[in-house]
C-alpha cells in the first residue's frame, strides 16, 4: 500500500491518530509531520517523523514524493483562540497550508482528509440541531478559514477529482495531550485540575453549552470516513459529527460524582466566550450516520470515567 501522511502530527488529534493508524496499517506505512523539530516520545517510534511547515509547498511536495504518500490526513492548523490572536498567521497556516496540500495531492493523486470544525458556523446559524447544510457566517478568523477550507476541498473534488473528505469536529476531549489555543480547552483542563488540585477556574460561562467528542470517537470518525466506499458519500466534505453536548456546570457535576471534593468557579474570558457564543449548542449529524454509518460510542458519563482513569495513570507516570 501507499503510505499515509499526517500533518499537524504533534497536535491534539495527531498525537492520537498516528498510533491508531500505525496499529491498523503498520508503522512503516505512516509518516508523521509536524512543526516541531523534536517531537514527543512515540511519534518517531517504529515509524517516520519529518519536520514540516505546510506553508512551504516544496517541502510538502518533497515529503509526499519521497515517501510515496497515497493518503493525507491534513491536521496542521491554528486553533480558535490562537487564530484570533494572530489572524494573519492563521490564514497563512490554515488556508494557504491546505491549498499547498491540495495542489500537491492533485498532482500526486492523493486522497485528503481535512477536518473542519463547529467553528465554521456563526451566530446566524441555527443554534440547536444545526443542519448539515445551512447558513455559515462565522465571525472569527478560525471560522472563516474553516469555511474556506470546506469550499476548497469541494472545489478540488469537483474540478480536479481529488478524493477529499472531512468532518466538522466539535470540541475534542483527550488525555493524550494538553490542548493549546482552543475555545473548548476547558473540557480538558478541568480534568487535570480535578485530579491535581481538586478545583478549577473556568474561562467560559457556567451555562455555555457546546458540542463535544471524546478522542477515541474522533479518531474512529476520521478513519471510518476515509475507508468508506466513495459512491456512498453525498456531502463528502465537512460532515457534522458529534456525540455529546454539555455546559461547564454539567461536566463539573459529572466529575463530582467521582471526586466529591472537586469545586469549580468562573472567570469568563471575553474573547473565548464571544467565540463560544457564536457556535451551535448541538449539531445535527444525521447525514454522517446515514451516509457512512457514523455512530459515537462515548457519552458524557462514560467519557468522564475513562478520562479520569486514563489521566490518573498518566499523571502518576510524570
Amino acid at each position: 500500500m501507499k503510505r499515509i501522511l499526517v500533518t499537524g502530527a504533534t497536535g491534539q488529534i495527531g498525537t492520537a491518530l498516528i498510533p491508531a493508524l500505525k496499529q491498523k496499517y503498520g508503522s512503516s506505512n505512516v509518516v508523521a509531520a509536524g512543526h516541531k523539530k523534536k517531537p514527543e516520545s512515540g511519534l518517531q517510534d517504529k515509524g517516520y517523523y519529518e519536520t514540516l511547515d505546510v506553508r512551504n509547498r516544496n517541502a510538502v511536495k518533497r515529503i509526499i514524493k519521497e515517501y510515496e504518500i497515497g493518503t493525507i490526513y491534513h491536521l496542521a492548523s491554528l486553533l480558535s483562540a490562537k487564530a484570533e490572536a494572530d489572524p494573519q498567521l492563521a490564514w497563512d497556516v490554515n488556508v494557504n497550508g491546505l491549498h499547498n496540500v491540495l495542489e500537491v495531492a492533485r498532482n500526486r493523486e492523493c486522497k485528503v482528509f481535512h477536518p473542519s470544525s463547529i467553528g465554521a458556523f456563526g451566530p446566524t446559524s441555527p443554534r440547536d440541531n444545526t443542519p448539515q447544510t445551512t447558513i455559515q457566517r462565522p465571525t472569527t478568523m478560525y471560522g472563516v478559514a474553516k469555511v474556506t477550507g470546506e469550499l476548497l476541498c469541494d472545489y478540488y473534488f469537483q474540478h480536479y477529482g481529488v478524493d477529499t473528505r472531512g468532518v466538522r469536529f466539535p470540541g475534542i476531549i483527550s488525555h493524550e495531550s494538553v490542548p493549546v489555543g482552543g475555545t473548548t480547552d476547558y473540557a480538558v483542563e478541568i480534568f487535570y485540575a480535578a485530579l491535581q488540585e481538586k478545583k478549577y477556574t473556568c474561562f467560559l460561562n457556567q451555562e455555555t453549552r457546546l458540542d463535544m467528542m471524546y478522542i477515541p470517537d474522533a479518531i474512529r470518525a476520521a478513519i471510518e470516513l476515509m475507508e468508506v466506499e466513495e459512491e456512498k458519500l453525498v456531502d463528502r466534505n465537512a460532515f457534522n459529527v458529534t456525540s455529546m453536548s454539555f455546559s461547564p456546570t454539567e461536566l463539573a457535576n459529572e466529575i463530582k460524582k467521582q471526586i466529591p471534593e472537586f469545586s469549580i468557579t468562573y472567570e469568563v474570558d471575553p474573547v473565548r466566550q464571544a467565540i463560544a457564543d457564536s457556535w451551535p449548542n448541538r449539531m445535527d449529524d444525521s447525514a454522517a450516520r446515514q451516509q457512512w454509518g457514523w455512530q459515537p460510542r462515548y457519552d458524557m458519563d462514560s467519557m468522564v470515567q475513562d478520562m479520569l482513569e486514563k489521566l490518573s495513570v498518566k499523571l502518576q507516570e510524570v
